[in-house]
């Protein structure tokens, strides 16, 4: 019996233990990317639309989303890590960063969004590179409107910003990539559905906004979101959802909206 017990209370350790392993973030999660997928499959071109299809098949831009986290768990594409994010120095103005990128050659999901653009432009390229290309492509838009993988250097893109979201213990990062998004109790169809009104004057504006243009607003909210955080482990719950969820729901739209914009540019409209 005492056996039994002592098996009983192994396993529990064990099992209490796995659960607060700490897990790498990734961008809007699930949830996330597969908002800004389906967002965007509303606004592509006709021409884009036959490309993507003619590359994806049946998988939808939502479901292609998640591809570049999934992989994650494959150290063939270990070398895809900084793809994820990009990191600036603090406090740059608009024409600062875009100074900075026009210059900037290391490898980050900036630098690898442009390359990624040009090659998916080649018609020669091979199919399996199409494949990898385009969802690498639609993860990395989805990321740079999570403000958090756009952010200033110093805290991991609010990974060390250690916060309580409601009695969990967790960190910032995490927070706006899943927590406040999971919150919500809804699909990602029900979620697009429910964010994705805008005026035809807005529409046009982001359909024609400067990737430059959107990064700095991700980085700026950025900005904000983490130097709001002013204690370790500040307890964040009701009144945090209800003062950032309209901006996090404009990031997500933005997001859906620009990698449209992207892929029309790609593929013609």
């Amino acid at each position: 019996m005492k056996k039994h017990l002592l098996k009983t209370l192994a396993r529990t350790v064990i099992v209490s233990c796995l659960l607060y392993i700490p897990v790498p973030s990734n961008a809007w999660g699930l949830l996330g990317h597969r908002i800004v997928g389906e967002i965007a499959s509303g606004y592509l071109s006709a021409k884009a639309k036959a490309s993507v299809q003619s590359i994806l098949g049946n998988e939808t831009l939502a479901m292609s989303a998640n591809w570049a986290d999934f992989i994650k768990s494959d150290t063939a594409y270990k070398y895809l890590d900084a793809w994820h994010y990009v990191n600036f120095d603090s406090g740059l103005l608009y024409n600062e960063m875009k100074t900075f990128l026009k210059s900037d050659t290391s490898v980050n999901a900036y630098t690898k969004l442009n390359f990624l653009m040009s090659e998916l432009k080649k018609k020669n390229l091979p199919n399996d590179k199409k494949v990898m290309y385009l969802r690498l492509l639609v993860h990395i838009v989805g990321d740079l409107h999570q403000p958090l993988h756009a952010s200033a250097k110093g805290d991991r893109g609010g990974n060390d910003i250690k916060v309580q979201w409601f009695s969990q213990a967790t960190n910032l990062h995490s927070l706006w990539d899943s927590g406040l998004l999971e919150f919500q109790q809804l699909s990602y169809t029900e979620y697009a559905r429910a964010i994705n009104f805008v005026t035809p004057q807005r529409k046009a504006k982001l359909l024609s906004q400067p990737i430059s243009e959107w990064l700095h607003e991700s980085y700026v909210l950025s900005d904000t979101i983490r130097h709001e955080i002013t204690q370790p482990n500040q307890r964040l719950g009701y009144e945090y959802n209800f003062r950032y969820l309209a901006k996090m729901n404009d990031q997500l739209l933005k997001g859906g909206i620009h990698l449209a914009a992207i892929l029309n540019q790609v593929f013609g409209s």
